[in-house]
């Protein structure tokens, strides 16, 4: 079955500010959520609570930096080479800071 390229629509390489800003409080609220559930379990002192409670943290902390960027008028250029981050990669991580290949280098 082959896709028929004249319906498909080409989507922009870049995010609108307003674009960001809707997915960033889209991913703000979805880990809002989350601390909320993890606070109503009632077993905030078991260890793999409180490690996700961090990891929630900072995905928050990560959202806040990204909705500056935005502000700026750096959001979606990588913070290690400075190159546009694909758009499908902001779609998914909508407060990311690098491309791939740099968030590679940057985890090794």
């Amino acid at each position: 079955m082959s896709l028929d390229a004249s319906r498909i629509e080409p989507r922009p390489e870049r995010l609108t500010a307003h674009e960001a800003r809707q997915r960033l409080e889209h991913a703000r609220n979805t880990r809002v959520t989350q601390l909320q559930a993890l606070a109503e379990s009632g077993q905030a002192d078991d260890q793999l609570m409180s490690a996700q409670k961090a990891a929630i943290e900072r995905v928050l902390k990560e959202i806040d930096e990204a909705f500056a960027r935005v502000e700026e008028g750096t959001y979606g250029a990588c913070l290690g080479c400075g190159k546009p981050v694909p758009g499908e990669r902001l779609e998914i991580l909508p407060y990311t800071r690098y491309c791939v290949a740099c968030q590679r280098r940057a985890a090794a």
